[in-house]
């Protein structure tokens, strides 16, 4: 049984280069064939990518979050036209809104988000998209400005309606940890709406851990905690769920599989 753990935050698990690399091996072990590390700022991005370069099973997602929408860096955009060049960088994330910590103002988060999706759009990758508290604002946006090569709102946390409307759109659904939470009830009723072939599922490492884990700092080996329990929740074979989750995100990212 393998795995995609298609979001972790590897620069925010560990700082300490050996250690970075240990919980990406320790990961494989558990049987997370592939990872994306995804950026915290482009700072990050650079010191991640420069320590796991032998980690040949994780890839890299490069881009400006709405936590950084005030200080992205000088040449940002230069930054990440020549990160996209380096081998096993594979999309444009995370990017997004985010309403609920007001980093900045609204504007200037929508003009950082519309900049970073025209930019996938000329390279032609994906998005990974971050929303919280900003849904209709998200959407609305989305649905003139997707890149053709399609997009994913990670970490769900909308409510069944919603994702039926992103699925008109070129998107997937990825589910953390905490579609395990017993509360967790908007995930659960989206969860049954949402066909198998467009669910992308992620550690959200070091944040959202399954509840198995409850107590625990997370890491990308907990994955396949969530992936029984969606399997569960379908009522389907562990092995036939969790390779299709990963035939999913081979897609989504265009990766082999």
């Amino acid at each position: 049984m393998r795995h995609f753990d298609t979001h972790a935050h590897i620069g925010l698990i560990f700082d300490d280069p050996i250690e970075q690399l240990l919980v990406c091996q320790e990961a494989k072990a558990a049987g997370v064939a592939r990872i994306v590390s995804i950026c915290n700022s482009l700072i990050d991005f650079k010191q991640v990518y420069e320590n796991l370069k032998t980690a040949e099973h994780v890839y890299h997602a490069v881009g400006v979050s709405p936590s950084e929408v005030q200080s992205p860096g000088k040449d940002w955009k230069k930054t990440i036209e020549e990160a996209i060049k380096l081998p096993r960088v594979i999309a444009i994330g995370e990017i997004g809104l985010d309403y609920f910590h007001r980093y900045g103002d609204r504007k200037s988060q929508i003009e950082l988000f519309i900049d970073q999706l025209d930019m996938a759009a000329r390279m032609n990758l994906p998005v990974v998209i971050h929303n919280r508290e900003a849904g209709k604002d998200v959407f609305d946006i989305l649905h003139d400005r997707l890149p053709p090569a399609g997009g994913v709102l990670h970490c769900y946390s909308e409510d069944a309606v919603y994702a039926e409307k992103a699925l008109e759109l070129n998107l997937f659904i990825s589910f953390a940890g905490n579609l395990t939470y017993r509360n967790a009830r908007n995930l659960h009723d989206t969860v049954r709406v949402v066909p198998l072939e467009r669910i992308l599922i992620e550690s959200e490492a070091p944040f959202m851990v399954p509840a198995d884990y409850r107590g625990k700092r997370n890491k990308p080996e907990y994955l396949p905690s969530t992936a029984y329990f969606l399997a569960d929740m379908l009522e389907m074979d562990p092995e036939v769920v969790s390779e299709q989750l990963f035939q999913n995100a081979c897609r989504f990212f265009r990766v082999p599989a």
